[in-house]
């Protein structure tokens, strides 16, 4: 994984220099909340319903060993002993005193982590893929280009202002782990005809209260001129973005004004403007932050059969393939019956970071389904992972099944919440386990948003609950159909809005349909298309 250098430690330990003042500033009276806001939205810092809450910004999701043990002494120190993984691969903290912040900050610049951008309008955390540099169907591995984006990005001047959150997504599989049709720009590694890697360029995607697929506007675009592209996009985007109303202000809604085309003619001018400039990225650069990213070694197969009690399921669930031999991936999910998604508590941050120094090089990645991914684990060393993994209640086997599910804090935390969003997970996950249906259910994804900024991503979820409120109540819209990886669609409303409890058993009635009626390996959203919405609304409404 990349390791910090010099410019980078001076550009954190100032920031963080910068911000105890502005915090000692706030405390003292001298600043007012109005007056403080911006200054701790560029340093991840929000003011929720019960507590300031610090995003910590974990770039494309990799984390060393060494930094999710200093995670777990700040949760232990700082906070009530537990972090919360979010759909933006990053962590949060719900209860630190404003007055210790900035002491969070010296500890996480001590190993080479900060939350500069994590909130404001501004170039967000680059996602991509949990399994990157692992995944057998890979083209090229993403994780330089997320870090090239990183060093161009953080602190950018003429995009520190924009009109809008920013958001960044790179694939480099064919699959697309990634969702970059949801994202601002999303990006695909491909290779040309002649061999040459090369990015496919998509724009304008996203969720919120206006969802919407990203537009591709460019097939193939040379690798070294990512940046002048990157930055031609966000020229256009900042000069022509709306201002004036917060609801209308991102790419997508600029992308849709000027239609496509238009767009893509206008970023292609601004491009031509600024290529073969200092933004072509040279060839050792290239060379020198992929060095950071080598393939892993060979490690040791299995010779002799497991013989744990539930180490198959779990091991056909939550183990994938990796591209090298004797490596494989594996899956930690938090989303033990009942428990809120993307929650872990220090001590099993703790036995991860262990874990990974053991039996999987030292390093852990964050998905954006909430969970956990050792990306190398020696394959001789999966029966003893799976033992200690479930002594610590992470051995659940529902990696991208029914109980994986995604969840935002809702009403319980966020003051932009209409309605609850964890109990409704919880609860949702128990019945799952108890009536036996995650098991024999197929690959299903289950996300829940408690407001219509949708950040559990309920759009694009084969099955996803909206939390709104009506009349003083909150009522849950279900919907169908969403996909987030591939060909990203927006899922639709099915029927009327449900009370808490009847979301619940909706949920479970649709996963029911689903588990009795697809066809062998069939997915969600194709066993929907074959039967329509027809017995989906006849489970959940009777009619």
């Amino acid at each position: 994984m990349y390791q910090y250098d010099e410019i980078d430690r001076a550009l954190v330990d100032a920031r963080t220099a910068q911000f105890r003042e502005q915090v000692n500033a706030r405390l003292s009276g001298a600043l007012s909340e109005d007056e403080f806001k911006p200054l701790r939205l560029m340093n991840g810092v929000y003011l929720q319903l019960h507590a300031y809450m610090l995003r910590v910004a974990i770039p494309y999701g990799v984390l060393s060993s060494e930094q999710l043990r200093s995670l777990a002494f700040i949760a232990r120190t700082y906070d009530r002993g537990y972090g919360h993984l979010t759909t933006r691969q990053n962590i949060q903290y719900n209860w630190p005193r404003l007055v210790d912040i900035p002491d969070i900050l010296d500890h996480l610049a001590g190993v080479g982590m900060h939350a500069i951008q994590t909130s404001g309008n501004t170039i967000r955390n680059t996602t991509t893929d949990p399994f990157a540099g692992a995944a057998a169907d890979e083209v090229a591995d993403p994780r330089p280009w997320c870090e090239l984006v990183r060093q161009w990005s953080t602190t950018h001047p003429e995009f520190t202002w924009l009109p809008r959150k920013f958001k960044i997504a790179i694939t480099g599989s064919p699959e697309d782990r990634a969702a970059i049709g949801v994202h601002d720009i999303g990006l695909r590694l491909i290779r040309s005809k002649a061999g040459e890697i090369g990015f496919e360029i998509h724009v304008g995607g996203g969720q919120g209260r206006t969802p919407v697929i990203a537009k591709k506007i460019r097939d193939y675009l040379p690798q070294r001129e990512l940046l002048a592209y990157l930055t031609a996009i966000l020229r256009v985007y900042n000069l022509k973005g709306r201002r004036d109303n917060l609801y209308k202000a991102r790419i997508k809604i600029l992308v849709n004004a000027m239609g496509a085309d238009c767009f893509a003619r206008a970023v292609e001018a601004e491009y031509e403007a600024v290529r073969g400039r200092a933004l072509t990225v040279p060839v050792e650069e290239i060379g020198r932050v992929s060095a950071f990213f080598a393939a892993p070694p060979e490690g040791r197969s299995q010779t002799t059969p497991p013989a744990a009690p539930g180490y198959d399921r779990w091991h056909g669930v939550n183990v994938k393939p990796h591209r090298v031999a004797g490596r494989t991936i594996v899956v930690i999910p938090l989303k033990a019956p009942g428990k809120t998604p993307g929650d872990i508590d220090a001590d099993q941050m703790d036995l991860v970071a262990d874990l990974a120094d053991r039996y999987g090089l030292s390093e852990i990645r964050v998905s954006k389904e909430q969970n956990l991914v050792l990306p190398h684990v020696d394959e001789s060393a999966l029966e003893s992972l799976y033992t200690l993994l479930d002594g610590a209640r992470l051995a659940t086997p529902n990696a991208d099944k029914a109980s994986d599910i995604v969840s935002c804090p809702g009403l319980d935390y966020c003051n932009l919440a209409n309605a609850r969003s964890i109990p409704v997970a919880q609860q949702i996950s128990r019945n799952l386990h108890e009536s036996g249906l995650d098991a024999v259910a197929g690959k299903v994804t289950i996300k829940i948003s408690g407001c219509i900024n949708a950040c559990g991503h309920h759009h694009v979820a084969n099955i996803g609950l909206l939390g709104v409120d009506k009349a003083g109540q909150e009522v849950y819209q279900l919907t169908l159909g969403g996909v987030a990886d591939g060909d990203a669609a927006i899922g639709k409303i099915l029927g009327p809005g449900l009370n808490a409890g009847a979301a619940v058993k909706a949920v479970i009635a649709c996963v029911r349909v689903f588990a009795e009626k697809a066809a062998p390996g069939e997915a969600f959203t194709q066993t929907l298309a074959r039967l329509g919405a027809a017995p989906f609304k006849e489970a959940v409404y009777g009619v």
